[in-house]
């Protein structure tokens, strides 16, 4: 019986931190104040492993797509980044943008490929 007590005691006061444990609603997308959000998780939050990976996967995706569609002959190209160019910085590229328009709220209520592109195009404009 004591034991039992020790663990109710126990989950009681470990029940808010359980709140804020990782869930994948919050990196459910629909505007790109939403991306945003999960590309900005700072280095130290415990959820910046699964941030950073879903925003580097939201961000490849969407430059894949763009490279696919875009017919060089035919269609004008939005993003014309550098063969070098780093998943990371890309990543710094969105974010950077994004804080700089955070209060634009045209811009941060897009589709949040929207704002990537916009983003990944501030960074690595066409000529």
């Amino acid at each position: 019986m004591r034991i039992a007590s020790i663990l109710g005691a126990a989950v009681v006061g470990l029940w808010p931190g359980l709140a804020l444990a990782f869930d994948m609603s919050d990196f459910t997308l629909k505007t790109t104040e939403d991306l945003y959000q999960v590309c900005a998780v700072p280095h130290g939050d415990p959820m910046y492993p699964q941030a950073s990976a879903f925003c580097e996967g939201f961000l490849a995706g969407v430059v894949g797509y763009h490279d696919g569609v875009v017919d060089r002959k035919h269609l004008k190209p939005l993003i014309c980044y550098p063969k070098t160019a780093t998943r990371d910085e890309a990543i710094a590229a969105f974010v950077s943008w994004a804080a700089s328009v955070q209060q634009n709220q045209k811009y941060m209520n897009e589709p949040p490929a929207y704002g990537a592109v916009r983003g990944l195009a501030h960074k690595w404009p066409c000529s």
